[in-house]
């Protein structure tokens, strides 16, 4: 749980008042704090639980989570399945790699992830719906992505609602935490070799990829103007199909052009597959959870270097996320579908179900009441 002693020295070093929050380095592999101020700011009741206590809390709070996170992927898809199924279905996604690494470091992956889909599920015209999805981008801000996809897929409230919760993260990490906030928004921010070494098998975003598959540590251009171009067509398709499929695509989108995504950053295959598994694409489901169980980029030699000597034969079993995201997007892309067609379930917009269907499932719980 090396994530959760970085959180606890997060939390101390506000509790200190701020000034080192980006100066330390912790664990055995001399990590640094990487999220914005307003995360810090969250973190600092940690500074005063003791290690080995935090680390049972964020097992079973994780664990917990994962819950969670299959019953908003149910509600996300449509699919009315009863309570014992959902924690049946936990238990079995509790060994997708993505969700397994994410108890083991002590992420907080599955809690942004459940609050994004929880908010992006309510019903339209909720009140403050969106401000959850901005708290999420100033926490960690790859979520933005989606804020882009509600101004795209016209639900320009709820994108302003997330850009003011943003915005006020940003404010209130300045207020109390001036000096930090001062260097992560002007320097740290741009520093993207703290977060760690971009071409290593962890890193299953394009950037890993594409260093691995050229066995170069930097590759620039190489990887930038791809990923500018992934970015585009990801959210032009979200853009498209919308829905519940539109939702999967903007978070592969992110995980695919973010500098760097861990392999517990994919926790947005569990959403995926029960998108799947509603359209009826059984087997196809089933594929996608071998292959986020299957840990191929562990079975190759990782020490030291070896990521950058790969034979080209190792290169997918080193890529397995960054590949299923490319096949994602291109298997769903539109091919006669209009603009802004929905192609989904009434739940995945956040609406209700019509009362005959909700009435047809009276005898089932559905998965986000």
């Amino acid at each position: 749980m090396a994530d959760v002693v970085v959180y606890r020295a997060e939390g101390g070093a506000v509790l200190a008042g701020g000034r080192d929050l980006y100066g330390f380095a912790v664990t055995e592999w001399g990590l640094p704090a990487t999220y914005p101020p307003f995360a810090a700011l969250l973190f600092a009741p940690m500074a005063w639980v003791s290690l080995p206590v935090l680390k049972g809390v964020f097992l079973l709070g994780n664990i917990a989570l994962v819950v969670v996170l299959v019953r908003l992927s149910c509600r996300l898809a449509g699919l009315w399945v009863s309570r014992a199924a959902v924690c049946a279905v936990a238990a079995l996604a509790l060994w997708l790699e993505p969700v397994f690494q994410t108890v083991l470091f002590g992420q907080i992956n599955l809690a942004l992830a459940c609050l994004i889909l929880w908010d992006l599920t309510r019903p339209p015209g909720a009140p403050g719906k969106g401000l959850a999805l901005g708290i999420a981008t100033g926490i960690k801000l790859t979520p933005a992505i989606f804020i882009v996809y509600l101004w795209l897929t016209g639900r320009r409230r709820e994108a302003a609602c997330a850009v003011g919760g943003f915005v006020g993260t940003v404010a209130v990490g300045a207020l109390v935490l001036p000096y930090a906030s001062g260097q992560f928004w002007a320097r740290r921010l741009y520093e993207t070799g703290r977060v760690g070494k971009a071409w290593i098998v962890d890193n299953q975003s394009l950037q890993g990829l594409v260093a691995r598959v050229l066995h170069t540590a930097e590759p620039g251009l190489l990887w930038a103007v791809p990923a500018g171009g992934v970015a585009v067509v990801g959210l032009y398709v979200a853009w498209r199909v919308q829905g519940p499929r539109g939702v999967v695509l903007a978070a592969f989108t992110a995980l695919l052009v973010s500098p760097i995504s861990w392999s517990h950053h994919w926790v947005w295959c569990v959403p995926l597959i029960a998108v799947v598994w509603a359209e009826g694409r059984r087997r196809t489901a089933w594929g996608l959870a071998a292959l986020f169980t299957a840990r191929t980029m562990w079975l190759l030699p990782h020490e030291g270097a070896l990521d950058l000597q790969l034979p080209w034969w190792q290169q997918p079993l080193a890529s397995p996320y960054a590949l299923a995201g490319c096949a994602v997007l291109w298997a769903y892309r539109p091919a006669h579908a209009a603009p802004g067609r929905r192609l989904a379930h009434p739940a995945a917009q956040g609406g209700r179900l019509p009362k005959a269907a909700t009435a047809d499932r009276s005898r089932s719980s559905p998965c986000g009441d």
